[in-house]
Order: C-alpha cells, then sequence, then structure tokens
C-alpha cells in the first residue's frame, strides 16, 4: 500500500529523500493465520533457547563467545573481512576488520550494562554508536552523533541522483527520530517480537548516523529481547540469517518504503527468529557436551591437577585461541606450568591443536572442536 510508510519528498537540489510516518503501521497490521503461527513458534523457540542456556553449568562462557560470533557476522554484512580466529587474538595482533569487530563486542557489552538502569532512548543509542565506531573504519565519521548531512544507500559510486534509497533530509531526521523513541516506549498492545521487527526496519529506514547504522539497528534488536526479559542473556542475534539471505533482507525494508509492505517484513524477520534460535538452541547443546565430554576425561586422568585443567578449560571456552604467555597470564601461573599444561591440553586432553606448526616460538593453540561449532556460517 504506497504511502503506508512514508513518502518521498522532492528536495530542493533535485533529488528526493524520504519522510517515514510514524509508527506504528497505518492501517494496523492484519494478522492473518501464518502470522499468527510465526509468531507463536517464534515465541516457543525462544523460550527453548532461554531455557537450554539456564541449565549450561557456566551460560557466561557461552554467551561471551556469542557476542563474539555475532560482531563478526554483523561486521562482515559491511564488508569486514576478519576470521573468528582472527577476532579472538590478542588485541595487539588484530588487524583493522578484526578491531572493528572488537569494537562492536564492547558496543555490546556496554549497552547491555547500561540497559541495567538506563531506558533505550536516543541518548543511549548514541552513546552505544560511540563505542561501535570508537576505532577503525568510520572512526572519522561522527561516531556517537546523529548526521547533520544528507546520506544515501547505493552501490559503488552512485550519487544522490541515482542512488537506491535516500533516507530523510536532515530536516525530517529529528521528527522521525522523536517518533521511533516515542514508540519504543509506547505500549501499542503488539506482541514484543512484532513491535522489534517495526523498530528495527524503521531504524534502519532512517538511517540516523553517517556509518554504522546496519550495526546499530541489529544490535537494538538484542537489546531490545533483553529489555523486555524475553531473553535473560543476549543470545539470540540475526546477523547470520540476514548474511544468508541478504537480498531478500535489503528487497523487504525498500518493499515497505515503496508499498507499504509491513506484513511480509514482519514474517520474514519472525523466520529468522525460529531459524536462528533453533540454531543457537542446537549448539549450545553441542558446546555443553563438548565440555562435559572433557571435564569427564580431565578429572579422569588428570590428577592433581585437575582443578587448574577445568579452570583452563573454562578459559578456553571464553578464547579458544591462546598462547603460552597468555594462558600463563591469565590462569596467573608461571610459564613452564603453563606450558606443561598446554602439553596435557594437546597430548591427554585432546583439547588443543597446534595452529602454528612452523613456528618455534609464539605458538598459538587452538580448541578446534570448540571453534568447529562456532565458525558455523562465518565462512
Amino acid at each position: 500500500m504506497e504511502g503506508r510508510a512514508g513518502r518521498y519528498i522532492h528536495q530542493p537540489t533535485g533529488y528526493s529523500s524520504f519522510k517515514p510516518a510514524p509508527l506504528p503501521p497505518e492501517p494496523p497490521l492484519e494478522f492473518d493465520g501464518e502470522m499468527i503461527q510465526l509468531l507463536s513458534a517464534a515465541d516457543r523457540a525462544l523460550g527453548r533457547l532461554d531455557g537450554i542456556t539456564q541449565t549450561l553449568p557456566n551460560p557466561d562462557l557461552f554467551v561471551s563467545m556469542y557476542v563474539k560470533k555475532e560482531a563478526l557476522l554483523s561486521s562482515q554484512i559491511e564488508g569486514t573481512q576478519a576470521s573468528l580466529a582472527e577476532v579472538l587474538v590478542a588485541e595487539e595482533r588484530q588487524t583493522q576488520d578484526a578491531r572493528e569487530v572488537t569494537n562492536y563486542v564492547n558496543a555490546m557489552n556496554y549497552g547491555i550494562e547500561r540497559l541495567r538502569d538506563f531506558p533505550m532512548s536516543l541518548r543511549l543509542i548514541r552513546e552505544i554508536h560511540g563505542k561501535l565506531l570508537a576505532s577503525g573504519r568510520g572512526s572519522n565519521r561522527h561516531p556517537g552523533e546523529f548526521r547533520t548531512s544528507q546520506n544515501w544507500i547505493g552501490g559503488a559510486g552512485c550519487t544522490l541522483a541515482n542512488a537506491a534509497y535516500v533516507p530523510p533530509c536532515v530536516d525530517d531526521l529529528t521528527d522521525a527520530l522523536g517518533d521511533l523513541e516515542r514508540y519504543i516506549h509506547e505500549d501499542d498492545g503488539l506482541p514484543p517480537l512484532i513491535k522489534i521487527a517495526l523498530i528495527h526496519a524503521q531504524f534502519e529506514t532512517i538511517h540516523p548516523f553517517i556509518d554504522g547504522n546496519g550495526r546499530m539497528g541489529r544490535l537494538l534488536i538484542t537489546f531490545w529481547l533483553c529489555q523486555q526479559n524475553i531473553l535473560s542473556r543476549p543470545l539470540l542475534y540475526l546477523s547470520y540469517y540476514f548474511k544468508r539471505n541478504r537480498t531478500e533482507y535489503y528487497d523487504r525494508l525498500m518493499a515497505i518504503r515503496h508499498k507499504g509492505e509491513w506484513e511480509e517484513w514482519v514474517k520474514f524477520f519472525l523466520r529468522g527468529i525460529i531459524e536462528i534460535s533453533e540454531e543457537s538452541s542446537e549448539s549450545a547443546t553441542r558446546i555443553n557436551r563438548l565440555r562435559e565430554t572433557k571435564v569427564a576425561l580431565i578429572d579422569s586422568v588428570g590428577g592433581a591437577s585437575a582443578a587448574n585443567a577445568r579452570k583452563f578449560l573454562d578459559l578456553l571456552l571464553i578464547t579458544p585461541t591462546i598462547t603460552r604467555v597468555g594462558a600463563a597470564d591469565r590462569l596467573g601461573i608461571s610459564r613452564p606450568t603453563a606450558a606443561a599444561l598446554i602439553d596435557r591440553f594437546m597430548n591427554d586432553f585432546a583439547v588443543l591443536v597446534d595452529a602454528s606448526p612452523d613456528m618455534a616460538r609464539g605458538k598459538t593453540y587452538v580448541f578446534k572442536e570448540y571453534m568447529d561449532i562456532l565458525e558455523v556460517g562465518t565462512d
């Protein structure tokens, strides 16, 4: 329905920018049988994911790695070329791409912590954006500040005249952001999963920053789910779904703007929640099973050093790539003790593999079975 999501406004300099209509959509969303079925399935899948993680011995270990995986996938959508292994190495050895992923992790952690005592708001969005673009590409493009100039979306070399999409002009931006903030706090009776689908799409339509809009919009999904107590921990990340359905993702957003197709977008979004929740639940189960197997082996042959070995295993669930120096520093043990521990984890427990066999010093060791689970979808 043309005009349902907003309209294009012709600007004096010759281009047309989109002015979004406030949420919720008018006419209201139509809840047909398919949408009701998808919403029910999404609620069940999210509940199962949250329940599984509650049973993990240390769910924070699982969360810490999943945040890093989400950071990588979200950054890959924007063209970042870092690998998961690269992201996990020491900060001083990271590439620029890997540092951008680290910024995403920092922004996620900062936002989750701030939401404990501060509501979702434009102020908080700016703060999180400042963390997101703290260094690397985009750090010179006004991090933490809403744009004061026109931006646009399109292929390399495109201009305002032939852009695929031109977000609101600066004069319309303030009103659009104010409307969005009001809607975030408004109780309109819509189920939370549908409401965040609308909020994410509207944020991407407004495109309020010069850079980092896609990553910021994906972060909002996780923040909303945690703020609404739908998830007890930040465990649902749709970047993998958006990445493998990239064309449809962008087409659905454009169909909202041009045709008012909110219902089809919401269904696409709910399918993503179902798929990713089920896959994350399976990953959590596999990781828990892997940990239990390794703990049993450590306890059976670990002897007096079993306690240290279990601590090291939990460390590897946070940092699956490690050096001898890193193990010594993180565990507070001597380097010879760390070297002996790593040798046991390679030979006795079959946990670590040598990721740099040609190096005599400064070798990196990897918990490969764990990385194999985590790296699904990141290549």
